[in-house]
């Protein structure tokens, strides 16, 4: 994980967020604590707590955090979070959570997720991912109900900027050693507006990138499905039953804005080659969150004779 907000005099608009996600059969919980600044310089931190059931969100005053860069280290009052693993100890509007996670080694990414863009200035939002997949254990008790982790799996994640993407489709799948993460977002540079895709397949100990900048194409994208090609390959995810929990996200900088994410749901993976299936996944742990606007009906019909055309010719 890594921290950049350290200069609290700057005024501009800023977040930086993290998603720790730990799953280990029945049990998922994903914690996302974050920092904000809103363009008066108005700065605090919050913490989101998704499981199956329900999802949280509290605030606290900008006192209460502290990061240290070097160490990767977050604290939010009593709470601690790194990759090492978290403390957490919190009672308050409605929300007791209290425990230990240790975290195995990390499982990072060759370079960096967002590739040459990683440079690129000024740009609305940026993701990394820390682990693709690492050992989870430890036992976190919530409003009552305990989640016991042991060899459980995990997944770490962050994002950085001033808004998130207006629209956008993200997904992630852990099973075994194994992981798959894929997002798809509108992406402002300026006046110009175009979607960027950038994912990873960590699997069997060999981590596959799919990106714009690898030459990545994405050939449909709903709110429930996405299908992209990268070279022979061609990827697709579909959605098939969501557990939508509402969830803040930052719009320059203030968390003004209502998501919803799916931290368990059931969503099927496909990998074809040369039009031929060599892989399939079907997984009701998936993590799956749209905010990918739905097309009218007149629409959606042109865009489904359009994709049967463009198909039959990929597939």
């Amino acid at each position: 994980m890594r921290t950049v907000l350290n200069k609290v005099d700057n005024r501009s608009p800023y977040f930086e967020g993290w998603y720790l996600k730990q799953q280990n059969g029945e049990d998922i919980l994903a914690l996302i604590p974050s920092v904000h600044r809103d363009a008066d310089g108005g700065c605090c931190a919050s913490l989101q707590v998704i499981t199956r059931e329900k999802a949280y969100r509290l605030q606290f005053p900008q006192d209460r955090f502290f990061a240290d860069p070097r160490r990767s280290y977050i604290r939010i009052e009593n709470n601690i979070f790194s990759p090492r693993g978290c403390r957490l100890d919190l009672n308050r509007d409605g929300l007791a959570l209290k425990g230990t996670l240790r975290y195995g080694l990390f499982t990072r990414p060759k370079y960096d997720m967002m590739g040459p863009f990683c440079a690129v200035p000024l740009l609305q939002c940026r993701h990394s991912v820390f682990s693709y997949h690492h050992r989870v254990d430890g036992r976190i008790d919530l409003n009552g109900k305990n989640y016991c982790f042991r060899d459980g799996t995990g997944y770490a994640e962050g994002d950085r900027g001033i808004s998130f993407p207006t629209q956008y489709l993200w997904t992630q799948c852990s099973w075994d050693k194994n992981c798959i993460m894929l997002s798809i977002a509108e992406i402002p540079i300026g006046s110009f507006r175009f979607n960027g895709c950038i994912g990873g397949i960590s699997l069997g100990g060999r981590e596959y990138r799919f990106a714009t900048y690898l030459g990545l194409k994405i050939l449909e994208v709903r709110s429930d499905f996405a299908a992209v090609r990268q070279g022979e390959i061609t990827l697709t995810i579909k959605l098939l039953k969501g557990n939508p929990q509402p969830l803040s996200a930052p719009v320059g900088g203030r968390m003004a804005r209502t998501i919803h994410e799916s931290a368990d749901c059931t969503v099927r993976y496909r990998i074809y080659r040369k039009g031929r299936l060599i892989f399939e996944l079907t997984n009701d742990s998936a993590s799956f969150e749209s905010d990918w606007p739905a097309a009218k009906k007149k629409d959606a019909l042109d865009a489904g004779i359009r994709s049967m055309v463009k198909w039959s010719r990929i597939l």
